[in-house]
């Protein structure tokens, strides 16, 4: 009887690390990724579930969610300020995100990934 118990207890400690391994790597920290859409003024473009000038939060998680390069093209438009075409047509180019300490690729990823959650 103690051989099923051993399994079990060994199925469960690999089960507990892995979670907390893969848990630490796709931490969301959703008051930051809030700030920092604050400090961009994000939200002057962009309604969380309705469209501005650009396309609501929601319309870009649900273009993105679920594709395997969605999380880099986001990272890539919000980090490069590539042109835009606004909601009356017109171009203009979207604005950096600026982060603090300058350029911080990690702090543009958790904005990134908060947005695919909407």
């Amino acid at each position: 009887m103690k051989q099923p118990l051993k399994t079990f207890t060994s199925t469960l400690v690999a089960g507990i690390a892995a979670a907390m391994l893969s848990g630490g790597a796709l931490a969301l920290d959703v008051d930051a990724a809030k700030d920092l859409m604050k400090q961009n003024k994000c939200t002057q473009c962009h309604g969380m579930a309705k469209d501005k000038d650009g396309p609501g939060f929601n319309k870009v998680a649900a273009k993105y969610k679920g594709k395997a390069d969605g999380e880099d093209k986001l990272v890539t438009h919000l980090s490069t300020g590539p042109t835009v075409k606004l909601s009356d047509g017109t171009e203009e180019q979207h604005k950096v995100v600026k982060t603090s300490p300058a350029k911080d690729v990690a702090q543009i990823k958790n904005l990134v990934q908060y947005i695919l959650t909407l």
